[in-house]
């Protein structure tokens, strides 16, 4: 089984009810074990240890989950360019471009919507489809 399929099967289970319930249980045994253990530093260090373990791999789940859901946001915004007559296709891979370049289309991109919010002003519509 590869690591995405894993990745995705513990995040799904993780963001269940359930399993914040199961968490919260797991404190709730931890704090009323604290009189017993005399709240000992062992006692206190494996809550610190639990937590901290715990947490350290959900960031790998978090940023796999993460970079899944960008992925499948860019191809979809990527096939509404395709699909739309009158769309820029250079548009379509616009993430993979260096900052000098996302920076010139984002000035052209900021001018059509000056001149938009111009046009708006003077009682026109903002309706069109500029040239970028």
């Amino acid at each position: 089984m590869a690591y995405g399929d894993v990745a995705k099967r513990v995040s799904r289970w993780c963001g269940r009810p359930g399993t914040f319930v199961l968490a919260l249980s797991v404190i709730a045994i931890w704090i009323v074990t604290g009189p017993i253990f005399g709240f000992s530093d062992t006692w206190q260090l494996v809550i610190n240890t639990g937590t901290t373990i715990v947490t350290f791999l959900m960031v790998f789940l978090i940023q796999n989950t993460q970079n899944r859901d960008t992925a499948a946001i860019q191809l979809k915004l990527d096939e509404l360019i395709r699909a739309t007559k009158g769309a820029h296709n250079a548009l379509l891979d616009l993430e993979e471009l260096d900052e000098a370049m996302l920076e010139d289309f984002r000035t052209r991109y900021e001018r059509l919507a000056r001149a938009a919010r111009a046009q708006k002003a003077q009682g026109l519509p903002d309706t069109d489809v500029p040239e970028a």
